[in-house]
């Protein structure tokens, strides 16, 4: 597929997903986040996983925050992501417990985030990563991903893959309304290990 059109295929389905995601109610939002959140708590590669990066949730999105408690709750090592609005660059970031989420300054996207000038232990400097869970609009059941359209994902994907010998286990979080027959995709794109939605198989 051309590049054009791969674009113009993203674009018009992002904003059917939007639509989608708008349709929900809180209520089935949180049922299906909870649920997510049992199935991770479950989960293998989670509970073998050691350095973990969870994003902080977007009104639209899979709410992250009792995972988040878990993580700490294992003694397991919770990364966050730092985007850069000027660029296409995320740092992973350390956390040191989820009651500081609710202190750090909020972004023009409304989540929250450490500031620029907050030093703090980037997980590519430290170790790398075991395990990230993405967010998305859209996923098939391929491992596909529709992002939000500036890439931030795919380019810090690539910089694991340099920096590290094995490559972090990648997990995606959905709604079962963001899972679709097939994604558009191109050269830049990088796939998921893993999508995980309400009616996903056991792995």
């Amino acid at each position: 597929m051309a590049a054009v059109t791969v674009n113009s295929a993203k674009r018009g389905l992002r904003a059917e997903l939007k639509q989608r995601l708008r349709a929900l109610s809180a209520e089935e939002r949180l049922r299906q986040s909870l649920l997510l959140t049992q199935k991770v708590i479950a989960h293998n590669q989670y509970q073998n996983s050691k350095r973990i990066s969870i994003f902080l949730s977007m009104q639209d999105e899979v709410e992250t925050e009792v995972i988040i408690k878990d993580i700490f709750k294992q003694g397991k090592i919770c990364f966050i992501p730092r985007y850069q609005f000027q660029s296409n660059h995320m740092d992973m970031v350390r956390l040191t417990s989820p009651e500081e989420i609710a202190l750090l300054p909020k972004t023009s996207w409304n989540i929250h985030q450490p500031g620029e000038g907050d030093v703090r232990e980037e997980a590519l400097s430290t170790g790398g990563l075991d395990l990230i869970f993405l967010p998305g609009l859209g996923f098939d059941k391929d491992g596909n991903r529709l992002g939000r359209g500036k890439g931030y994902y795919d380019t810090y994907l690539k910089r694991c893959v340099q920096h590290q010998e094995v490559k972090p286990y990648t997990m995606a979080l959905a709604f079962k309304e963001q899972i679709c027959p097939q994604i558009p995709v191109d050269e830049h794109d990088m796939k998921v290990d893993e999508v995980l939605y309400e009616d996903s198989p056991a792995s």
